[in-house]
């Protein structure tokens, strides 16, 4: 397993960016962040195999995740953030090469960070 954390989360008015940083202690084949709202399931935001990239509909256009393979580093950078947004972001990760249509789901990811907290205000 690897080891990840998670940092940049804090509190941003609606319309507002924030970008998010995950450290892995080493590479690893699928990376993903994933975010859980009180009270609902967690969800998957954006996640990378390779050169294969998906996002959440509900992030689409807003979100872009990136990787410094060089620093073993995941970012998701957050645009036009909405209270909707307002969650606790987590990085996951797997060696395994995941199908695209299974990326952005929990089940398939083995390493979790402690998360990073976003709260997107009205």
């Amino acid at each position: 397993q690897v080891q990840l954390v998670e940092s940049g989360g804090g509190s941003v008015q609606a319309g507002g960016s924030l970008r998010l940083s995950c450290e892995a202690s080493k590479r690893t084949v699928t990376i993903a962040w994933f975010r859980q709202a009180p009270g609902k399931e967690r969800e998957g935001v954006a996640s990378m195999s390779g050169s294969r990239l998906i996002y959440g509909d509900s992030v689409k256009g807003r979100f872009s995740i990136s990787k410094d393979n060089a620093k073993n580093t995941l970012y998701l950078q957050m645009n036009s953030l909405k209270p909707e947004d307002t969650a606790m972001y987590y990085c996951a990760a797997t060696d395994n090469g995941l199908q695209t249509y299974i990326m952005l789901e929990a089940r398939w990811y083995d390493s979790w960070g402690q998360g990073t907290q976003v709260t997107v205000s009205s």
